[in-house]
């Protein structure tokens, strides 16, 4: 991998997600295609994403019971995705099953908590505590199920780390410095990420959206 930035293609317009891949090829680790692009074009869809030759890191974010979890891997044999995402709020007998299913080469890793939630959110759903906390005993769940890693903010990365050496950390809502938030609530710059123990970057607006993604992506590698 020549980098550790997995470029968001969250669009449902497959022209536009290889034209975007395309030009940020050489600057970026993988490709991240999410229920945007999922449900707009399938299983073709992600096999002619796979055609560029970068890794794909599927987000579909599964989160049923055990056995209709593990059937929906199962059902995606064949793509053979480089990371699968699933919730970790499904449970442990969940997290063992879609390991258990998915193929070897894939890592599976649990969503912890969303970086557009913080703690008022999380308190509408019932959940007592702030996202740390939350994070921090979902990784535990994560890493006792036997997954390959966890999804959680540049805010929370370094104590899972702490907690797990050997997992495999995907952080999201990632700002430069100089760009807007959006609708992310806990967020980091790369260079912070990297260096609190992420071993994946998922950037998508602020390359995707630039008026030269292959320039933007250039420019959050030479900080990494």
């Amino acid at each position: 991998m020549t980098t550790r930035i997995f470029v968001a293609l969250d669009t449902p317009d497959i022209a536009r997600a290889q034209a975007i891949a395309h030009k940020v090829r050489h600057h970026v680790g993988g490709i991240k295609l999410g229920l945007e692009f999922f449900m707009a074009n399938g299983r073709h869809g992600v096999r002619e994403m796979a055609e560029l030759g970068l890794p794909i890191f599927l987000d579909l974010k599964l989160h049923d019971i055990p056995n209709t979890v593990a059937k929906a891997i199962q059902a995606l044999r064949g793509l053979d995705p480089a990371i699968l995402t699933v919730h970790a709020a499904g449970g442990r007998a969940m997290l063992e099953d879609a390991k258990a299913a998915a193929p070897a080469g894939t890592k599976v890793v649990a969503v912890t908590t969303l970086t557009s939630l913080d703690e008022r959110d999380l308190a509408s759903i019932g959940v007592k505590g702030d996202p740390h906390e939350q994070v921090l005993r979902l990784t535990e769940l994560a890493r006792l199920a036997g997954l390959d890693g966890v999804v959680c903010s540049g805010d929370e990365v370094r104590a899972a780390h702490k907690g797990w050496p050997k997992g495999f950390f995907v952080v999201p809502g990632v700002r430069p410095a100089d760009s807007a938030v959006g609708d992310q609530k806990r967020v980091v710059t790369p260079r912070a990420a990297i260096d609190a123990g992420a071993s994946i970057l998922v950037i998508g607006r602020p390359i995707t959206g630039a008026a030269d993604p292959d320039l933007a992506a250039r420019a959050i590698e030479a900080t990494l």
